[in-house]
């Protein structure tokens, strides 16, 4: 059994997941994850409740395993998009990181977040904000990410919302 997981600890994973989704480091990204990640940002259901059941609601984003998470990369990177070509110039600021449950190899953490966009293609910046809950889980020798649930506070916004923007 592993020492649980500290907030020094949480707060370099959460940020080291946030750079490399800026700086376009996929691969590294994607290690992050474990194979049966749940990833999903769920939809407003009205001014203050969200859906609360991906498998019977609509979510904005919903994958279940790193495979439709590594689908998702290969369409941002392969040029086949319109939409992703050129890439959008972001930054991602984390903050108010809070382990608020480990034991063992598991932990539960709440994190907000910012991220700033630049769309080359339309010379418009945007702004995302809102909050992540993450499930983690110890294997080998890191934690990895079992579960992210984005909690996105401004979703009446002008573009597609792809997950480099959240």
């Amino acid at each position: 059994m592993n020492a649980p997981l500290t907030r020094a600890q949480a707060e370099e994973l959460l940020f080291r997941e946030a750079l490399l989704i800026d700086t376009q480091r996929y691969d590294e990204w994607l290690a992050m994850f474990t194979p049966d990640i749940e990833f999903w940002m769920p939809a407003w259901r009205n001014e203050t409740k969200m859906t609360a059941d991906p498998d019977r609601e609509l979510s904005l984003i919903y994958y279940k395993g790193r495979r439709n998470l590594e689908d998702r990369v290969m369409r941002l990177t392969s040029g086949l998009s319109t939409a992703s070509s050129p890439p959008p110039r972001v930054v991602h600021a984390i903050s108010n990181v809070l382990v608020t449950a480990a034991e063992g190899d598991t932990a539960r953490l709440s994190a907000v977040f910012t991220c700033h966009r630049f769309d080359v293609r339309m010379n418009r910046a945007e702004c995302f904000f809102g909050r992540y809950e993450y499930q983690l889980r110890h294997e080998g020798d890191e934690w990895r990410i079992a579960a992210k649930k984005i909690i996105l506070l401004n979703d009446v916004i002008p573009t597609v919302v792809d997950i480099t923007s959240i």
